[in-house]
């Protein structure tokens, strides 16, 4: 991991060397007084789920602020015996946040952070902080809410599905959520659910998908990853609708994606940016941040050319839902395990 990150950090000096040949400014200087930021992803950056989400999210960030930062980005740190290191080397070279995005990352930035309390560091999902480290999390329960809504109200056969990766607390508060709503909207409707236990395993969330839509279930909801590739190739395969999740997937299968789930981790990252900037991490009581439909980091993706299979009283029960989560009227139950 030391040897990519290297190499990672060479060719950037390097590009920087060519900018400043050709007269422009080069954004990477050593004296620079920008704020040294690095996004570790677990996975590809062009995954059409959860590494690309936030990708773009920090892309979006970094053309912002783009007199305020400079980021590194890194791929596929999936292995905890990868991120320790790939994080110990970051906060060595003197970046001043470090984003790990995803639940591994959690004990290997406890660990590091404590080594590096000048050092900032976010993680994605999880629960344990430090004074110099926060997490960024989303309110899943609002988007399986939505969700539930959706495939409540548009199922043919009464039964609906969902897939996730790994029963993680916020997964399981997305599904019950899902299924909460789903029941609220359609009384009659029965629901299947499968935990792959990995987020990467598409072959089996495919099989359990499949084997779903073969027993009369005619849509399914997946809670991100990998696993929802899976869900999405099983949808398309059996003619049969998907739901997505984290970002707009209905590029991957414009006949089977409907809709879905799409976050906006630039609110996000934004605050805590700020935060730092303005010394207002290290002593911020409240130490998650969390993407919410009320500030516009959890969506409904659109529905493109399958707009005309939507009745118009789906739609205005998903804006009302959407209304009602933002202003907090929206009651369900404690989700939380």
């Amino acid at each position: 991991m030391k040897k990519k990150i290297l190499i990672l950090m060479i060719v950037v000096s390097l590009v920087s060397t060519i900018l400043m040949g050709c007269g422009q400014t080069n954004s990477l200087d050593s004296g620079s007084d920008k704020l040294k930021v690095a996004l570790l992803l677990p996975g590809k950056a062009d995954d059409v789920s959860f590494n690309q989400a936030m990708y773009e999210g920090m892309k979006r960030v970094e053309e912002a602020y783009k007199d305020k930062i400079e980021v590194t980005y890194v791929e596929e740190v999936y292995e905890v015996s990868d991120i320790e290191p790939a994080l110990r080397d970051f906060a060595s070279e003197g970046y001043d946040l470090v984003f790990g995005h995803g639940f591994q990352f959690m004990e290997p930035i406890i660990k590091v952070a404590e080594a590096f309390p000048d050092v900032h560091f976010a993680l994605g999902t999880g629960y344990k902080t430090l004074p110099n480290t926060c997490v960024y999390d989303i309110k899943l329960e609002e988007g399986g809410y939505l969700m539930g809504t959706l495939a409540g109200m548009m199922t043919n056969t009464n039964k609906i599905g969902v897939v996730g990766g790994a029963d993680a607390v916020e997964i399981y508060r997305g599904h019950e959520a899902y299924k909460f709503a789903a029941k609220k909207v359609n009384p009659d409707v029965e629901i299947q659910e499968l935990y792959t236990g990995d987020w990467r395993d598409a072959a089996k969330a495919k099989e359990g998908a499949i084997s779903m839509y073969d027993g009369g279930t005619d849509i399914i909801w997946h809670s991100g990853d990998g696993i929802g590739l899976g869900v999405v190739d099983a949808g398309k395969e059996k003619g049969k609708t998907v739901l997505g999740n984290v970002a707009d997937q209905n590029i991957l299968a414009p006949d089977a994606v409907l809709s879905g789930v799409v976050y906006n981790f630039s609110t996000v990252i934004e605050q805590i940016i700020d935060d730092v900037q303005n010394d207002n991490f290290t002593n911020r009581e409240e130490k998650f941040y969390w993407l919410t439909v009320a500030n516009e980091g959890i969506k409904v993706g659109d529905f493109y050319e399958q707009e005309d299979d939507v009745p118009q009283d789906v739609k205005d029960q998903l804006e009302k839902v959407k209304k009602d989560l933002a202003e907090g009227k929206v009651q369900m139950p404690h989700f939380d395990k």
